[in-house]
C-alpha cells in the first residue's frame, strides 16, 4: 500500500543547515500536496511548509525566507531544505501527503512516521 517515508533529520548547531527529504510511494494515482508540520515540545503540531500539484507554496511566518520547500513529481519526492536554523525549529518533523490513490482515485492524507530535528545554541 502507499507509504510515506523521511529521511534526513539529526542534530544542527544553531546557524546551520539541514535537509528533510520524504518520498510517497504505492499505488498512487496523483500527488495533491506535499508538506511538512513540526510538533515542539509543549506545543501543537503546526504546518511548516506546503506544496501543492501546481506548484503553489506556503510557509509558516516563523520559517519563511529561510526554509525552502520543492518537489521532484517524476520520484514523488518532496524536499524541505532548512537554512539559519535556530533552537525554536527543534521539534519532531513529519512529512504529510495528501493523495488520490488506487483505481478509484481515492483522496486521503498519509503521515510519515517523524524524524527528529535538533538545533543546538
Amino acid at each position: 500500500q502507499v507509504q510515506v517515508v523521511e529521511s534526513g533529520g539529526g542534530l544542527v548547531q544553531a546557524g546551520g543547515s539541514l535537509r528533510l527529504s520524504c518520498v510517497a510511494s504505492g499505488s498512487i494515482f496523483s500527488i495533491n500536496a506535499m508538506g511538512w508540520y513540526r510538533q515542539a515540545p509543549g506545543k501543537q503540531r503546526e504546518l511548516v511548509a506546503r506544496i501543492t500539484s501546481g506548484g503553489s507554496t506556503n510557509y509558516a511566518d516563523s520559517v519563511r525566507g529561510r526554509f525552502t520547500i520543492s518537489r521532484d513529481s517524476a520520484k514523488n519526492t518532496v524536499t524541505l531544505q532548512m537554512n539559519s536554523l535556530k533552537p525554536e525549529d527543534t521539534a519532531v518533523y513529519y512529512c504529510n501527503a495528501d493523495l488520490s490513490t488506487g483505481g478509484s482515485r481515492y483522496r486521503s492524507t498519509y503521515w510519515g512516521q517523524g524524524t527528529q530535528v535538533t538545533v543546538s545554541s
